[in-house]
């Protein structure tokens, strides 16, 4: 998907919500885990209650990966039946040397119908360059997370930066704001601020609001450009909202007030 489309989205929907489909077979409704692809199953009725409201779907591919052959099975079938529309992000944190890496894309944007997968940019520019061969496709890189361990590496100061941010305009150099983008966490809202004045224009992916206590409003306010330039995941907030026959209407209900709320700030991003 290319960046023209995926703005095109977000103001027609009115929208930045990614839904993340980070599903745990042990937090499923009960009555789905005797379905041959219980995993499949809450996922599609998942997407089917939240298609209109969102414009990205988010993979995380340890939930799956973890699951042998068939956890591999119900993502591949996961990603086929998000609509074309949407923006599908493979979170598979993915990090290696140049063949390695090379393989991981064919994976991911060959074999995988992805728009997207997350990388880290610690082994330098041939661990993530591989990513930006194909056209309309993106890496999406970690630059601050929002996890505890982020003070031992990327939160070091590196003269007078921090290395987060050396890492961010290193990074920067090998792609465009047409396939780059980078995942800043959703805890850390104020370094948005200093952030965007090294990418200004880039897509940031930001995960950690709803269930890790990310304030929407703080990420908007720091985080929106011309472009509105975010994609806001919520994952635990969404998918497990309900834990019946209920799931994917509580799902629905959920995302509606995100929606609701991005509608809100999108009224009035100049403002921001």
């Amino acid at each position: 998907m290319n960046r023209d489309y995926l703005i095109h989205q977000i103001k027609e929907k009115e929208s930045y919500l990614c839904v993340g489909l980070d599903t745990d077979i042990e937090k499923i409704p009960a009555y789905l885990k005797s379905r041959t692809d219980a995993v499949f199953e809450f996922n599609k009725q998942i997407i089917d209650a939240t298609a209109d409201l969102c414009v990205a779907y988010k993979i995380n591919t340890a939930f799956y990966e973890a699951l042998g052959a068939k956890g591999w099975e119900a993502m591949e079938k996961t990603v086929q039946y998000i609509p074309s529309t949407h923006f599908k992000i493979a979170d598979a944190k993915r990090g290696d040397i140049g063949n390695t890496s090379f393989q991981y894309a064919k994976a991911f944007f060959e074999t995988l119908p992805f728009d997207a997968i997350t990388v880290a940019p610690y082994m330098g520019s041939d661990s993530v360059k591989p990513f930006l061969n194909y056209a309309d496709k993106w890496a999406i890189v970690l630059g601050l997370t929002s996890n505890e361990g982020s003070k031992d590496f990327e939160q070091l100061r590196v003269d007078k930066n921090y290395l987060f941010e050396e890492v961010i305009k290193k990074t920067a150099e090998w792609g465009t704001q047409n396939n780059l983008m980078f995942v800043i966490g959703a805890t850390k809202a104020f370094e948005i601020a200093s952030i965007r004045k090294i990418i200004p224009n880039h897509f940031l992916l930001i995960p950690g609001v709803g269930a890790q206590g990310g304030s929407l409003e703080e990420v908007s306010k720091f985080g929106m450009n011309k472009d509105c330039g975010l994609l806001v995941n919520a994952s635990r907030a969404i998918i497990y909202g309900g834990t019946n026959e209920n799931f994917a209407e509580k799902a629905r209900a959920v995302a509606v007030q995100y929606q609701t709320e991005m509608k809100s700030y999108l009224s009035r991003m100049d403002a921001f």
